[in-house]
């Protein structure tokens, strides 16, 4: 098997502008890159397979480069349905040490900002030297500017395409890269950016690109740090064992889905986990060995047997030193309030519900009226069967 093979059957090859890239691909020594903008301080559950993909690709032989957008993070790259807020450059430089330090600990690769190359831009040689090389019509027909033509689009945000066009162009000129790797959503902006080094450098020059699937849930949506509840790589946001816990718990259909692609499991090892999911799905065999694989890359072994540990001592109904503790003010809460207070529940509602149908225990054992007292004395808080915490009294 081939090593483009092995990454269609792992389902991460969306598109790929020319089939002259797979060759390429299996052959080794492309310099390519991926992007992201420093939006927020770490990357969350959504940008874990490009960075999986990345590390595949450099154990291939290949040379990765991974842009943090200090430049392009102070536009915003187009959202789906409203125009995105401005993030003020202290913020946008807190963002980017944060998104440096965990990238540069999960791959081995090359760090590059594009404030770099922006910074010295001068507004009249922007648009003689790259906004004359791109038609209004042909950016009207992009997904990423289509998309929000009914809603309404700045010229800041229109001109996002502009700017990650000539990041390939400084990174194939200045680098020698010749492949951008991006999630499907970003197909129109890699495509535009070969249009520009054609334009630039001539018809025949060599460049490609390359999609992923998105990651998602079982419902299609995808993972963000927009969405509640996001789940974040870095340690100090999302715990090990919460990532772990997360993990664990994914959906039957999704899961092998998942151990092809934030893996380095043989497909072979995967194809037998989903024959035990298959035949014994109580087991949750695949969902454990996800998790712990996953918690591996992302925090090393040590702390994967920890969390792997932690989750099999909660599950068994012990108190474990290492689950996540909550330390709330009073002594005694009443359930609802209790459980709104530890984040259990984002709205006393929905708090209401759990209990009325019989989905949170306190120390194992189910609390069912909305008006229970519950004393805390280091309890162990339960929200269905898969959120666990234990709580303690601050005083």
């Amino acid at each position: 098997m081939t090593f483009f093979e092995e990454l269609k059957m792992r389902g991460l090859i969306e598109s790929i502008t020319s089939d002259d890239l797979i060759d390429k691909i299996n052959n080794g020594g492309l310099k390519f890159y991926i992007g992201t903008d420093p939006t927020a301080d770490s990357l969350h559950i959504g940008h874990l397979m490009w960075l999986v993909m990345a590390t595949r690709m450099k154990e291939h032989g290949h040379i990765p480069y991974i842009l943090v957008g200090g430049g392009t993070g102070l536009i915003g790259d187009p959202r789906t349905t409203s125009e995105r807020d401005v993030i003020s450059r202290e913020t946008l430089e807190h963002n980017y040490n944060g998104l440096k330090n965990l990238i540069s600990k999960l791959v081995d690769c090359e760090l590059v900002n594009n404030y770099d190359w922006y910074k010295d831009v001068n507004f009249i040689d922007y648009l003689r030297d790259y906004g004359k090389f791109f038609n209004v019509n042909y950016m009207l027909g992009k997904d990423t500017v289509k998309r929000r033509l009914d809603s309404g689009i700045s010229y800041t945000e229109f001109s996002y395409m502009i700017l990650q066009s000539i990041d390939f162009l400084h990174l194939y000129d200045k680098e020698g890269i010749t492949l951008q790797v991006g999630g499907q959503d970003q197909w129109g902006n890699i495509t535009s950016g070969l249009e520009l080094i054609r334009k630039k450098r001539g018809e025949n020059t060599e460049c490609y690109g390359l999609t992923m699937p998105l990651i998602t849930k079982a419902d299609g949506t995808k993972f963000g740090k927009s969405e509640s509840g996001a789940v974040w790589l870095s340690k100090d946001k999302t715990s090990p064992y919460e990532m772990y816990q997360f993990l664990l718990n994914s959906e039957d259909a999704k899961v092998i889905d998942y151990l092809k692609k934030l893996t380095f499991l043989s497909l072979d090892e995967i194809s037998r986990l989903e024959e035990s999911l298959n035949r014994e799905p109580e087991k949750r065999e695949a969902g454990k060995r996800l998790a712990y694989e996953v918690v591996k890359f992302l925090h090393g072994e040590e702390e994967a047997e920890l969390a792997k540990r932690t989750s099999e001592e909660v599950f068994s109904g012990k108190m474990s030193d290492n689950m996540p503790t909550v330390k709330v003010c009073n002594s005694s809460y009443n359930i609802l309030d209790l459980l709104l207070e530890t984040s259990l529940c984002p709205s006393k509602s929905e708090a209401r519900r759990m209990v009325e149908q019989g989905g949170i225990k306190v120390n194992g054992e189910k609390v069912s009226d909305v008006n229970s007292i519950i004393e805390i004395n280091d309890i162990i808080l339960q929200k269905g069967k898969k959120s666990f915490i234990k709580v303690e009294c601050s005083k």
